[in-house]
């Protein structure tokens, strides 16, 4: 028998699936701060029926060994460029695609971006949304990019409409899928304690109720829950 919350999607929004990509990408090999450039693409991907969450899934292990750094252009004559990915997952890709496109268009007006041994090629396809952003309007045939100029008007809607798309309405994800990656993403939270409830963010609080770190002027934050209310007697019991 098929449980119902296995035939009922969610409905998830950009800050969840951003948070939880962002959470799991940190657990892997990704040099700090590149997993927050591609955070939003599990969530494009899911947008536009491709890999998505299931394949961030399924991908995980793997993602322990990805190595960007290693991905290199192999040829590049005018607007033409080769790109090597070196068995780098498309995702990871995708940063290079974008920069070197944008360099192309600068300098010549077009460009074709071919990409070769990238796992799970048919994500190269998040790139087309992407363009935008950036002024460029991006066509993927395979692993073939091709871009252009566009206007950037600093309207989301018309820049990044499949972004729009996602903060207006979000997208389904199968309810199953989501929770399995909801618990993936918690491996990246500190263990539950006493110690962790007290320090969040820039800031601890100490057993007393003393605030080491943030102070800003402005933050009326209830600390005082925080601060230890045990007796000496209290404290030996809970050691026991």
């Amino acid at each position: 028998m098929t449980s119902s919350s296995t035939q009922t999607p969610l409905r998830i929004m950009p800050r969840e699936m951003r948070l939880m990509s962002e959470r799991i990408f940190s657990l892997t090999s990704l040099p700090k701060g590149f997993f927050l450039v591609v955070g939003d693409f599990p969530m494009y991907s899911q947008k536009l029926g491709l890999g998505g969450f299931r394949l961030l899934e399924e991908r995980f292990e793997s993602f322990g060994s990805a190595d960007p750094s290693r991905i290199s252009i192999s040829s590049e004559e005018g607007t033409r460029i080769v790109l090597d990915a070196a068995g780098q997952h498309a995702w990871f890709v995708l940063p290079a695609v974008i920069d070197l496109l944008g360099e192309l268009v600068q300098r010549f007006g077009a460009a074709e971006l071919t990409v070769n041994d990238a796992v799970d090629p048919a994500e190269l396809a998040v790139a087309a949304s992407l363009g935008g952003r950036t002024g460029l309007t991006i066509t993927v045939s395979g692993n073939l990019l091709k871009a252009a100029p566009v206007p950037v008007t600093g309207n989301v809607r018309q820049d990044d409409p499949l972004l729009w798309a996602l903060l207006e309405g979000g997208v389904e994800v199968e309810s199953d899928l989501w929770w399995r990656i909801y618990h993936l993403a918690k491996k990246a939270l500190a263990t539950d304690s006493v110690v962790s409830r007290r320090h969040a963010g820039p800031m601890i609080i100490t057993e007393d109720g003393t605030v080491i770190g943030r102070k800003d002027n402005d933050d009326e934050t209830d600390v005082s829950f925080l601060a230890s209310k045990l007796s000496e007697r209290e404290r030996e019991g809970a050691k026991a």
